[in-house]
């Protein structure tokens, strides 16, 4: 990618990008998140402002019509979006997930160079479909397979979530390579719309996040063989996948927690003025909520430093993404960051007290809450807590 050599245009270019994020959240997202919330719907209104915005296809290299912006940037984008409206931040989160797959490993391809192209020119929305009845939520195994179909290929697959499914323009759906292969011998593979065949097997009537519309949906597609990644999953899990996932998720959830404890400041703020004292039967919860979310901030601050060194070495990224001490450091990142939110959250509702239990206030938190719950349960948590107890008895640590 080009480097920008100015510290100082680099400031710039990404405090453009947050007021103009800061704007839609206020303008679009935030009015809207009530009714995206209540109706389960998806928020049409703050997507199609973030496509006129351009803000799809800040990953993508200039070259094919991309802003070419920093994985910091989209940090930050997804943690201010998420202030306003999480369901909205979390689709936008997602679909920057998928075009960092296609960026990082596809751009030797001459399909995937123009596939680029179009999603910068057409503001594409990219969806993926990576969970699968069958598996017991283990993403790095499938049943489905792809499968030859005359010149190109067919694949069907029973996916038991597909996030804003009926909604995206794409899909990188994971697959077996071939009917032979082992279930753990995956590639990625994209759909596009007009080609593919969508089926919802369930409804999305949720606890929390719930303009994400996420149903399950059998997905039936033929396509020419050039759709098929040429990095196995296996490679894109560790170094785009993964990292990507954990941390614009724990950027999103630190949103959450941001606007929450905004919330309940505001709320000791207007009564401390009320009752003309500095001191409330709240201020140990405000304190509390206050260092959960600096540490919130400094954990992701490092995790994504470290991503980003990995990054700046291509020579090696594929090698250090896949060493056993980073892959503990990130799941780590995503359930901590996971807890955290729920206890800020909670923490704002207490301070607030009826003034936030109501869905009518101001300093309403219940939204908050709500989301806040699913993300220990975006890739389990239990899951990642098991998978990091097996690496921990083979890790070594550094003395």
């Amino acid at each position: 990618m080009e480097t920008i050599h100015s510290v100082a245009e680099v400031i710039s270019n990404r405090d453009d990008l947050i007021q103009k994020v800061r704007h839609i959240g206020k303008t679009i997202a935030q009015p809207a998140a009530a009714s995206v919330d209540s109706e389960a719907r998806f928020p049409h209104e703050a997507i199609d402002a973030l496509r006129q915005a351009r803000l799809l296809s800040l990953y993508i290299p200039r070259q094919y019509g991309g802003d070419e912006c920093s994985f910091s940037d989209l940090i930050a984008i997804a943690q201010t979006l998420s202030q306003y409206c999480a369901s909205t931040a979390m689709i936008w989160a997602m679909h920057q997930i998928q075009v960092a797959c296609l960026v990082h490993h596809e751009q030797n391809s001459p399909f995937f160079q123009q596939y680029l192209r179009e999603i910068a020119e057409r503001q594409l929305l990219l969806a993926s479909a990576t969970s699968e009845v069958g598996v017991g939520g283990d993403i790095r195994s499938s049943v489905a397979a792809v499968e030859q179909d005359g010149e190109g290929c067919r694949l069907f697959k029973k996916a038991t979530t597909v996030s804003y499914g009926s909604y995206a323009d794409g899909y990188l759906v994971t697959a077996r390579r071939s009917p032979e292969a082992a279930p753990g011998d995956q590639v990625f593979v994209l759909l596009t719309r007009p080609t593919t065949q969508l089926e919802q097997t369930g409804t999305w009537n949720t606890f929390g996040m719930r303009g994400t519309c996420s149903p399950g949906f059998n997905i039936t597609s033929t396509f020419p063989a050039e759709q098929v990644l040429s990095t196995s999953f296996a490679d894109v899990a560790p170094l785009t996948m993964v990292p990507f996932s954990h941390l614009l998720w724990a950027a999103c959830w630190q949103g959450i927690a941001i606007d929450a404890f905004s919330r309940a400041r505001k709320f000791m703020q207007a009564k401390a003025r009320q009752l003309r004292t500095t001191s409330l039967p709240g201020d140990g919860r405000l304190v509390e909520a206050n260092s959960n979310l600096q540490l919130m901030r400094a954990t992701l601050a490092t995790a994504v430093q470290e991503y980003e060194d990995i990054l700046r070495d291509p020579e090696h990224s594929a090698e250090k993404a896949s060493d056993i001490g980073y892959s503990i450091r990130q799941n780590n990142v995503k359930t901590l960051a996971s807890q955290l939110v729920i206890q800020v959250a909670q923490q704002a509702l207490y301070i607030c007290g009826m003034a936030g239990y109501k869905e009518d206030s101001p300093f309403s938190i219940g939204r908050h809450l709500r989301d806040a719950y699913s993300a220990s349960l975006m890739i389990s948590n239990d899951r990642l807590n098991t998978t990091n107890a097996a690496l921990l008895l083979v890790h070594k640590e550094e003395e």
